[in-house]
């Protein structure tokens, strides 16, 4: 633990009971400071702090991180995954139709699942997901142009 008290990312993976290593530390250091970055942009990222990784050990490294609930991943009908570090507090996205950007959005009422399904089939609903789609305000600007 840092002499603030506050966790490192290397405490943070030890917690979760993953092996700490440069790249791990990278890889989820790297996801925390972007903003629902692809896999593309996570590599990029990654090399810019620790040097040559592949592109392979960013995707195992992102699917441990992910399991072990360090990170959030999400998947846009028709997009490419993305990679979040806020997790465990249920909030939904916005994505622009027109050029990807994407957006957090905090539930409107309500706890955890903030949700209620009509019919939950039996199901114990710990989570609810939902993706509002529309045009981002740059490109509403650019096509009234």
């Amino acid at each position: 633990m840092s002499s603030s008290g506050t966790p490192t990312t290397a405490d943070e993976l030890r917690g979760a009971g993953l092996r700490v290593t440069a790249a791990r530390v990278a890889l989820l250091e790297t996801v925390r400071h972007g903003d629902h970055l692809g896999v593309e942009a996570i590599a990029s990222g990654v090399r810019d702090r620790v040097g040559h990784v592949s592109l392979q050990a960013v995707y195992e490294g992102l699917h441990a991180l992910t399991t072990a609930g360090l990170v959030r991943r999400i998947e846009p009908a028709g997009s490419p995954a993305r990679f979040e570090g806020r997790v465990g507090d249920n909030h939904h996205h916005v994505l622009c139709r027109s050029c990807g950007a994407v957006a957090d959005v905090d539930c409107a009422v309500g706890d955890a699942p903030c949700l209620s399904a009509s019919d939950d089939h039996g199901f114990a609903i710990d989570e609810a997901e939902v993706i509002y789609w529309g045009v981002c305000p740059d490109c509403s600007t650019s096509q009234t142009l």
